[in-house]
């Protein structure tokens, strides 16, 4: 279906009036197409089994792999980005041992409930304007929005396979709305990230096999967010006090120096979770964890999954007088807390005194798994949970 109005200038600029004064930072449109590449990209991503746990990517796959599988009537793809850009340096809470470091985004209000009311809103004109049936999507469902993303000009993927733009860096929230109209498309955009490799090089657990390709099962992101129970003992120091996802390879990309704050978009973070103690964290149940994490994507992934994070974190620390706050967890009800608070105490006691403590508590313990931390060496390859 054509476009209702004639004038294809009129149409677009009354789009991206639009987009603006609802927040948005840019607005692009392209083809409801993936191109060949970044479906096989995805597609050896699945087979070499790098998405981890992640089952869904390999449920979805062929719905992902082209919009029009999604939904046969697609057109046209109208991309949105919405600049979260920090206004600090968002890497100085991983020097904070003490601390926890959330990732920028989600230390404020969920993104996927800032961006879909606005992107209804934006979909609503479309569909005034160009009397053409549509589809919203933020993140939640089986759709390429990156590669769709780079089609439509917005920006490249980079080698950390996140998108990069020249005005916005590496802080960009994507959403997408499929038309059935037929839109005129803008030039997509080509990769500028030349020899840098800084992405790749900052990565604390070498989750990149090579430049553009990502190993899930060794991002941080993806073990405190999407990895449920034990994390490989061989990749919990890299993760260092990352509590919630992680910002590293985001943070020092050279693009990011044209990237602005993202304030105006009331994507603001909540200054209780810049650096919140892991002592206090440690010490939530689950009521409490719903309460601090109200209206945060931090909140999805559960009580547990969590304070399981807080405990990696602990045991990095280096510091002793956090011990308490991890033996308080060796009862805990969840076995990868449990586990994960040994995993803490072998780290902050010293070899007599864990011995001590292993000798009087692992016998009581039933799971295979807590049972196995009790009983880790560090000189034994860690096995993956």
């Amino acid at each position: 279906m054509r476009s209702s109005i004639s004038d294809p200038t009129r149409l677009r600029a009354t789009l991206d009036a639009k987009a603006k004064a609802l927040g948005f930072d840019a607005l692009r449109v392209t083809r409801a197409e993936t191109t060949p590449e970044a479906a096989a990209g995805l597609r050896d991503f699945v087979e070499a089994g790098r998405h981890g746990t992640m089952a869904w990517l390999e449920e979805t796959l062929a719905r992902r792999s082209a919009p029009r599988a999604l939904w046969p009537e697609a057109r046209s793809a109208l991309v949105v980005a919405m600049n979260y850009g920090p206004d600090e340096d968002p890497l100085a809470v991983t020097r904070l041992p003490g601390a926890g470091a959330i990732s920028v985004y989600a230390r404020g209000r969920d993104y996927h409930d800032v961006i879909k009311g606005k992107l209804k809103e934006l979909a609503a004109q479309v569909v005034k304007l160009t009397g053409a049936e549509v589809k919203v999507f933020v993140d939640t469902a089986p759709l390429l929005e990156k590669p769709l993303a780079m089609a439509a000009g917005i920006g490249w993927q980079g080698k950390h396979t996140n998108l990069v733009s020249r005005e916005f860096g590496s802080w960009l929230f994507l959403g997408v709305i499929l038309s059935a109209a037929e839109l005129d498309p803008d030039a997509p955009h080509e990769d500028a990230c030349g020899s840098c490799r800084a992405c790749l090089d900052v990565c604390p657990t070498d989750a990149f096999p090579a430049p553009y390709q990502l190993d899930a099962r060794r991002c941080i992101s993806y073990l405190t967010i999407e990895h449920d129970g034990f994390i490989d003992a061989a990749l919990r120091p890299g993760i260092g006090n990352r509590i919630y996802g992680c910002d590293d390879c985001l943070a020092v990309c050279p693009w990011n120096k044209f990237a602005r704050a993202g304030r105006e978009t009331k994507l603001a973070a909540r200054l209780d979770l810049n650096a919140p103690r892991l002592a206090d964290l440690a010490a939530l149940d689950d009521a409490a964890f719903r309460k601090l994490f109200t209206a945060s994507p931090v909140k999805r992934i559960g009580r547990d999954r969590f304070v399981r994070n807080v405990l990696i974190a602990l045991g990095n620390s280096g510091d002793a007088t956090l011990l308490p706050a991890a033996q308080r967890l060796l009862d805990d009800a969840a076995p990868q807390v449990r586990g994960m608070a040994v995993w803490a105490c072998r780290q902050l006691m010293d070899d007599a005194a864990f011995a001590a403590l292993a000798a009087k508590r692992a016998p009581a313990e039933a799971d295979a798994d807590v049972c196995a931390e009790w009983a880790y060496s560090p000189s034994n390859s860690a096995v993956e949970r």
